[in-house]
């Protein structure tokens, strides 16, 4: 055995053929330790729950094949600045420890916190529509107020996305792999994922060496649902594995929520499934997302706008700004609605807004913040 601690009998123990999530758990409850289960005898083994005659005996067996297997993955996570987190490290996520079928092992490369205040995990389709792209820029980026690690797949489509939008605010994300951490798949993220391990990283179950293949995705989402206080479905097909998603979050108890679309297009069914079928909250902006899971009262106020706001507002530009920052982005004919106060009175105050960087004016004189 290797002088690195206990680590390597985690590893071991998770390279014997048939030990899964929960048989790997029901073992470390009955003896405390991974070293306690590659040590126990074959009696001892066939005491615990579900451990017949069969899988004592490859615990057995394997022992050394498996050891030999633990000393070169943990080669490759020294090699390559991998952390192996097991159930009782500190950073293990402690959201995803509490599901019944949670990784006994997780190898992670990056910096963020994967215990962070607020964990939102954003998933949809592949196939990613103008309309999808859109949705997720803007709730991303109005998720920058609210102190989030964003967690996705790591996939084509929206998965990409919202990693590029978390990147783009200064957001931490975290791309859980089906697959080893000696690859990126598809190659195309090879890019995005380097830029995501400054402030974010990449997670998986998978050891080293392990390819993307079909069956490891499905396993991978329950990691996603799991790390998460919520799951938004951005835009979804009615099959798919964003659906999948939707479902394992909603029998571990998280919040699931979706973004309706149109009627007629195919990649908005599932949402708007998720949504009849009370599978998921309808949400619109991250606004909703605010009152769904209260965190006004906790909402980060930047600093620095609010002596901007201060030093350079009156107070008539001071309530417009205000108002458009919580319900953002507002028509002119909103503000003027929600206001009462005539168009024409307020042209000047908009533009000074405006002017002075706080206000973006987009097509069809609607208006959003800066910040």
């Amino acid at each position: 055995m290797d002088a690195s601690g206990s680590v390597i009998y985690d590893l071991a123990l998770s390279f014997t053929p048939g030990v899964g999530p929960v048989t790997l758990r029901n073992l470390l409850s009955h003896f405390g330790s991974a070293k306690a289960v590659l040590e126990a005898s074959g009696m001892e083994l066939k005491r615990v729950d579900g451990i017949g005659n069969k899988m004592s005996v490859a615990l057995i067996n394997n022992r050394n094949f498996a050891n030999e297997q633990a000393e070169k993955e943990l080669d490759f996570a020294k090699k390559h600045q991998v952390q192996i987190l097991t159930f009782s490290d500190a950073a293990y996520p402690r959201r995803l420890k509490e599901c019944y079928d949670a990784p006994g092992l997780l190898y992670y490369r990056g910096t963020a916190n994967l215990n962070n205040t607020r964990v939102v995990s954003i998933v949809g389709s592949r196939n990613a529509t103008p309309y999808g792209k859109r949705i997720c820029d803007e709730l991303v980026e109005a998720l920058s107020d609210y102190n989030v690690l964003v967690v996705s797949g790591l996939a084509y489509g929206i998965d990409s996305f919202a990693h590029r939008a978390s990147v783009k605010n200064q957001i931490p994300t975290v791309g859980v792999l089906g697959h080893g951490l000696d690859r990126i798949y598809p190659s195309e993220n090879r890019g995005l994922a380097k830029e995501m391990l400054i402030d974010g990283g990449l997670l998986t179950e998978f050891p080293s060496c392990t390819k993307p293949d079909r069956q490891n995705f499905p396993q991978r989402n329950r990691i996603v649902a799991g790390m998460a206080d919520v799951v938004i479905v951005v835009e979804a097909a009615i099959q798919g594995g964003a659906l999948i998603t939707a479902e394992i979050a909603n029998n571990y108890n998280r919040d699931v929520c979706a973004f309706p679309g149109n009627i007629d297009q195919i990649y908005s069914a599932g949402c708007n499934f998720l949504i009849k079928s009370h599978r998921a909250h309808l949400i619109s902006r991250a606004k909703d997302l605010e009152y769904l899971m209260s965190w006004e009262a906790d909402k980060i106020k930047p600093k620095a706008i609010q002596i901007q706001l201060e030093l350079k507002l009156n107070p008539q530009e001071k309530k417009m700004y205000e108002l458009i920052k919580l319900y953002q982005p507002l028509s002119i004919d909103e503000i003027a609605m929600k206001l009462n106060l005539v168009q024409s009175k307020m042209t000047l105050t908009l533009l000074e807004l405006e002017m002075k960087g706080l206000l973006v004016a987009l097509p069809g004189k609607v208006f959003k913040t800066t910040n």
